[in-house]
């Protein structure tokens, strides 16, 4: 257990909490406490590779954090009608193939590493925009001109991603190459 490591548990513990303050309309504290889950996040990345402090368990644990956090800030917002379900179920769509093509690697054995791509970065940085610019203006009182455009651009960049992750993992089970321990392709976040 490293810095970084820790970082990312407490990212994971400051989930629950976000989600309760989300559903008693604390959206001043539930904005907080995503910035604080958000600058985790990047400090832990930053500790990781400048102290080189990068482990197995980080690459799975960080990853996990961050879906942990997008998924459950989509569905409390969708079930409080802040933002739209259909944008919700895309984004918790997106996770499920990935955990799935996750199993389906292991299960078939497959080598794979976990390796963030452009994609995968830019879908959570969307995400995370989303979810920011919905908590600074809940009621859409401002951001109405936008929210439309900010969902649909977070939607499509989201569905995108997830069938790049559809493609590397068919390429990695269609590769007879990785049958024999070499690494056949990346599987990033």
């Amino acid at each position: 257990m490293n810095v970084p490591n820790i970082l990312t548990l407490i990212r994971i513990l400051l989930t629950p909490l976000f989600v309760i303050l989300l559903l008693k309309d604390m959206f001043p504290m539930a904005l907080l406490v995503f910035a604080i889950a958000g600058i985790s996040d990047g400090l832990d990345g930053f500790i990781a590779r400048y102290f080189n402090q990068r482990t197995t368990l980080g690459a799975y644990l960080d990853p996990a954090a961050d879906k942990l956090l997008l998924a459950s800030s989509f569905v409390a917002l969708a079930v409080l009608d802040i933002i739209p379900s259909w944008l919700a179920v895309i984004v918790i769509a997106r996770d499920v193939i990935i955990v799935m093509g996750i199993s389906i690697l292991t299960l078939f054995q497959k080598p794979y590493e976990v390796r963030p791509s452009l994609i995968s970065k830019l879908t959570t940085t969307c995400q995370i925009i989303t979810v920011l610019a919905t908590l600074f203006d809940p009621q859409k009182a401002r951001l109405a001109p936008v929210a439309n455009y900010l969902y649909w651009v977070t939607a499509t960049v989201t569905i995108i991603s997830g069938l790049h992750y559809i493609f590397i993992g068919m390429n990695i089970l269609q590769d007879p190459s990785s049958e024999d321990g070499k690494d056949a392709g990346s599987q990033d976040r």
